[in-house]
């Protein structure tokens, strides 16, 4: 993904969404506002203590922690989760990617699947925590016959929310995205500080959206930098929603180039999507 002198032949770092595991919309199958319930039924409903819900979205570029994933090029996102009263949850998400072959062309992993699982509960009113892990996998083919750092990643996580900001720090127990230092050392136990919050503006459906994150590359820093987000989303009804999103960071732009194109992928830019839940 990232031009830098590694094993990665122009790959420095890389990632994938970062799930805000345990937020699961409520919709229909169909995407249809479902009927008025009975008092009974609504009950019932209520009392549910197993919920499933997908989703499905289509971007202008997929950013992960500041960082394009597809080259600066569209994405199509969707995955599944599974929640129940306890707090326990789990999910598997996924998109097409390109930074790994466009850091090396030698590789073919167009794919990234993510599969999560972990505890969210509201301790007290309007503060809630989170526990759990998150595997990022990259199925493809690989070079064969020399080394080869895999991207594959491992990450446990923490967060505690309040109405509807989140604090959350995620810390990587592999290498961080098969990242090696220039001098061959390893990048696992590096960590990403993440605080994003949401605000109901109060008309027409629209909530204004504000993120900062930093990344700590171990063994590397100067790979680690910061980025942030503002943006605004809004509620088409149907369970269809449209944001904008303005990205950018502060990442040394010579570890995060594409070999293959040239690409910048830490530079600003505005993103785009139009998603659905179900």
């Amino acid at each position: 993904m990232k031009k830098v002198s590694t094993a990665m032949a122009g790959v420095v770092f890389s990632g994938a969404m970062a799930i805000s595991a345990g937020a699961f919309a409520q919709a229909s199958a169909d995407g249809a506002a479902a009927p008025a319930a009975a008092p009974a039924d609504a009950a019932a409903a209520a009392a549910e203590p197993l919920t499933i819900t997908a989703n499905i979205g289509l971007f202008s570029d997929y950013r992960f922690r500041g960082i394009s994933q597809t080259g600066k090029r569209p994405a199509v996102q969707g995955g599944f989760d599974l929640a129940h009263e306890s707090g326990l949850y789990a999910g598997v998400w996924a998109s097409n990617i390109s930074w790994i072959s466009d850091g090396n062309s030698a590789v073919s992993a167009p794919i990234e699947m993510d599969f999560y699982g972990g505890w969210k509960k509201e301790i007290i009113p309007d503060w809630t925590i989170d526990f759990g892990g998150l595997q990022y996998y990259y199925p493809g083919t690989y070079p064969s016959g020399a080394y080869f750092p895999r991207p594959h990643t491992f990450e446990l996580y923490a967060a505690v929310g309040w109405k509807t900001v989140t604090l959350k720090y995620s810390h990587s127990l592999t290498r961080l995205f098969g990242l090696v230092s220039p001098d061959g050392q390893d990048t696992s136990n590096s960590g990403y500080l993440d605080l994003t919050g949401t605000y109901d503006l109060g008309f027409w459906g629209i909530s204004a959206v504000g993120h900062v994150g930093h990344q700590w590359v171990h063994n590397f820093s100067a790979a680690s930098y910061t980025d942030w987000k503002i943006g605004l989303s809004k509620d088409l009804g149907k369970n269809f929603s449209v944001s904008v999103s303005y990205v950018d960071t502060n990442a040394d732009e010579k570890y995060y180039t594409a070999a293959n194109s040239g690409k910048v992928l830490s530079k600003a830019t505005v993103v785009v999507g139009l998603s659905k839940t179900f």
